[in-house]
């Protein structure tokens, strides 16, 4: 009798010792599944091969659904899955960057300022999210405010064409034409003939 009940113990053990490893191997079969799903163009069903393994406490498959809806089109569902995945993960950068798309598709600027801002209280120095900072502000005619983000990739990435030629225009938005000269022939060395380096230049002259 006390064999029978070791063995059952043993049984016990080794079927709930399994379960964690059979679990994330169906978690891993499903992310593939939905990867080839997208590759292939088929949203919907890239989104239903992890919706059969879905956890709302794994960050990995709100972070996915995240993007996926956003490939959709469902931005509010999009949205939803970003911030659970935020909510998992509160000082993580990716996250935050994902849940921005959905925002700008609808137009939700300042909320993604004030995402942005997060991220730079975590990561003052993130190129990224300074340019888009910048580009922000540079669309909204806060020259001031947008000249402090994008110098600070500028510093960071002294030759980078994008960086440089959003700082060029900012410049000369800002009336500071000598300046502005410099960043834009610089742009034109990245860029040789580069079509706003060369426009933003003939309203200098």
């Amino acid at each position: 009798m006390e064999k029978v009940k070791i063995s059952l113990l043993l049984l016990f053990f080794l079927v709930t010792a399994a379960r964690p490893v059979m679990g994330q191997s169906n978690i891993q079969e499903a992310f593939r599944e939905s990867y080839t799903h997208e590759n292939n163009g088929e949203i919907e069903k890239a989104i239903e091969a992890l919706e059969k393994v879905y956890e709302s406490s794994s960050y990995e498959l709100n972070l996915r659904l995240g993007w996926l809806h956003y490939q959709k089109g469902s931005m509010n569902e999009s949205i939803g899955f970003y911030h659970r995945a935020v909510d998992l993960k509160p000082y993580a950068v990716e996250p935050k960057l994902g849940l921005a798309y959905p925002l700008s598709a609808l137009g939700r600027w300042d909320d993604i300022i004030g995402l942005y801002e997060q991220i730079l209280r975590t990561d003052p120095q993130n190129s990224l999210v300074n340019y888009r900072m910048g580009l922000i502000y540079y669309n909204r005619g806060q020259y001031e405010r947008a000249d402090l983000f994008i110098e600070k990739v500028v510093n960071l990435y002294p030759f980078d064409y994008d960086s440089l030629l959003l700082f060029a225009w900012n410049k000369l938005m800002l009336g500071r034409k000598r300046e502005a000269t410099v960043l834009f022939n610089k742009v034109l060395l990245a860029n040789p003939g580069d079509e706003s380096a060369l426009r933003g230049l003939d309203m200098i002259r």
